[in-house]
């Protein structure tokens, strides 16, 4: 009587075939994509609208007004601040489980830098609610006068706005490795890939002159970001409506994981014996 692992009907290796089958590259990439879009909307809220509204460098009543004017707005950019950042960390991992297999190193420092800038950033928004909290009165600093509350508010929001300067570095450093890994998995346009390593040196440029020589900054700021709105809008819309251009790879590569390869290295034995 043969043993089901001995026989010649295919069914048990039909079995392993399916359970060690990985997912779609498309699908991960889609998934990736929505994420990156959320990312823009949660993160272009926060930090391309509303910090710009609030914030206005070195004149603290007029910071303080505009805080207690849109208290609403600021609570709401807290939230999305904080969402904005879980989001950027489930995208991290969702390209990881894509882009791993290329460079599994390179990958894990995605990773890394990502989880860096988010945590930062999420940081901050303690600095943005702390100035919410002074300019709206629910901290008293009745013993500093009002003068000294608002220039309360203006110290928060200024920690805030230099702190996601920090957070600038790793966000622009993660695009480096994501970069290098679209080159080589061969799944995404080659200019692509160069133009995210492109832009990772444009974000350290124009946080390190928003430092070292702010006059130079407001000058070159407007251009220097141009790369790095191209590349990300670019990578995210890559992801969205084609996801991955997996054809160009499978032509060149014998695929070492899937059906017809599983089926072979486990039938194949027993058609010999």
């Amino acid at each position: 009587m043969s043993s089901p692992r001995s026989t010649t009907t295919g069914e048990q290796p039909q079995r392993v075939a399916r359970d060690t089958t990985p997912r779609s590259p498309k699908r991960l990439a889609r998934a990736a994509g929505v994420l990156y879009l959320l990312v823009a909307v949660f993160g272009g809220f926060a930090q391309g609208f509303l910090e710009p509204k609030m914030y206005v460098p070195g004149d603290a009543a007029a910071t303080a007004g505009n805080v207690v004017a849109n208290e609403g707005l600021m609570r709401l950019g807290v939230v999305s601040d904080l969402v904005n950042e879980v989001i950027l960390v489930l995208l991290a991992l969702t390209l990881y489980a894509l882009l791993h297999q290329f460079h599994f190193a390179a990958a894990r420092v995605m990773v890394a830098l990502a989880l860096l800038a988010a945590g930062i950033t999420a940081l901050n928004a303690v600095f943005e609610f702390a100035g919410l909290q002074v300019a709206t009165g629910a901290v008293d600093m009745s013993a500093i006068g009002v003068d000294g509350s608002d220039a309360m508010v203006l110290l928060m929001l200024d920690t805030q706005h230099y702190g996601l300067l920090i957070a600038q570095i790793f966000f622009g450093l993660w695009l480096a490795p994501l970069g290098y890994l679209a080159y080589k998995s061969g799944w995404f346009p080659r200019p692509l890939a160069v133009v995210l390593v492109v832009a990772t040196g444009c974000y350290l440029v124009d946080v390190f002159t928003a430092f070292l020589a702010p006059d130079l900054n407001q000058l070159i700021h407007g251009f220097i970001t141009i790369p790095c709105i191209i590349a990300e809008v670019w990578i995210a819309g890559y992801l969205l409506t084609v996801g991955v251009n997996t054809k160009k790879k499978a032509q060149s590569e014998a695929p070492l994981i899937g059906t017809s390869a599983i089926d072979e290295a486990i039938v194949s034995p027993v058609a010999l014996g």
